[in-house]
């Protein structure tokens, strides 16, 4: 319980700091009444002018929870994946995802013409659709890529196959960048990863996706942990290991997916957050996975603040800031962990 109301201390605060901190700084406490002034039956003074309150709920507000959301869908699906996987190594790009948004991306842009204004906000529908397409699409691959190796349904099998399917999604992504490098310039800062163009609209993009994805996956979290014993032990307990396995890795990579197409590429969330709440709250996934939905939103809203604060008055790609502090954690778990692929 405690860790649990810790999580969402976590996601108020993340909440608060992120719609205080920008270009124009507002008093956290007039910003948390504000933001209690949203629900029905509440009216505070905050004593925000009405500059600074659309501020608060158009500009920033929107941005924070859309951090939320695709934090707590990349750190839950990383922590889903290492317990399908039981390697600690997975993460939410394990399966191809990344690299199949990447180049549907890049082709709608390249083929299509998409984006040609110099921007991806003018086509809120055709970028995240196309990413999820090519996220789907990588899943698919890797799963008949895995099928096709062996050895059915091993997570060994999965992850070689998700490496493989990566690398080449990745060449055909490089190379529509070298043959269209003056249509293609927009696709950059989606690459490296953006909250800077989000609103509402994207929020209620991903919206039915992380609910789908975090129902699914907190109701098997039981399942995880029986798996962690192994399959033949699972089957003995009434449980069936493959169908299980599956459930959650699509569930997983659907709100991956989703995450991708409304923010673009960022990585290791899925590492750093599941990682630490299983230092700081034990090996259960019964605790792992909703522990790493809350400190996942609120790991990523808070990053984002350092992104558009560090180098004010420009912003940093929040991909590149997850990297810097996502490097040197996997080269941590890399030297700890005991076994990668079992």
């Amino acid at each position: 319980m405690r860790w649990l109301v810790a999580g969402l201390v976590a996601v108020l605060v993340a909440l608060v700091v992120g719609v205080s901190l920008g270009p124009v700084s507002l008093p956290p406490g007039s910003v948390a009444a504000e933001l209690l002034n949203l629900f029905p039956g509440v009216h505070l003074d905050s004593g925000l002018t009405e500059r600074e309150i659309a501020i608060v709920t158009e500009l920033r507000l929107p941005r924070v929870v859309l951090g939320l959301l695709v934090g707590g869908l990349l750190a839950l699906a990383g922590g889903c994946y290492q317990g399908v996987f039981r390697n600690p190594l997975a993460d939410p790009y394990l399966l191809g995802v990344a690299a199949g948004a990447g180049l549907a991306v890049t082709a709608a842009i390249a083929l299509g013409g998409a984006g040609r204004q110099g921007t991806l906000s003018g086509l809120p529908m055709t970028i995240p659709l196309a990413a999820f397409a090519g996220s789907l699409l990588a899943v698919t691959m890797t799963y008949v890529l895995g099928a096709a190796g062996g050895r059915r349904g091993s997570p060994a099998m999965l992850i070689l196959a998700g490496v493989a399917v990566s690398a080449f999604l990745s060449a055909g992504q490089t190379y529509l960048l070298q043959r269209h490098a003056d249509s293609i310039q927009p696709v950059y800062s989606w690459l490296l990863g953006r909250l800077a163009t989000a609103g509402w609209h994207d929020v209620l993009l991903v919206l039915p996706y992380a609910a789908l994805t975090t129902v699914v996956v907190l109701l098997h979290r039981r399942e995880l942990d029986v798996l962690a014993v192994g399959d033949d032990e699972a089957r003995s307990l009434g449980l069936h290991p493959q169908r299980t396995r599956y459930l959650l890795i699509a569930a997983a990579s659907l709100g991956t997916a989703a995450a991708v197409s409304a923010t673009g590429l960022i990585g290791f969330v899925g590492i750093i957050v599941p990682h630490t709440v299983r230092l700081l709250a034990g090996s259960s996934y019964r605790v792992i996975l909703p522990m790493s939905l809350l400190f996942g939103g609120a790991f990523l809203a808070l990053t984002d603040v350092v992104a558009r604060t560090v180098a004010a008055p420009s912003e940093l790609p929040i991909g590149v800031v997850t990297a810097l502090l996502g490097g040197p954690f996997f080269v941590l778990v890399l030297r700890t962990a005991r076994r990668v692929l079992t």
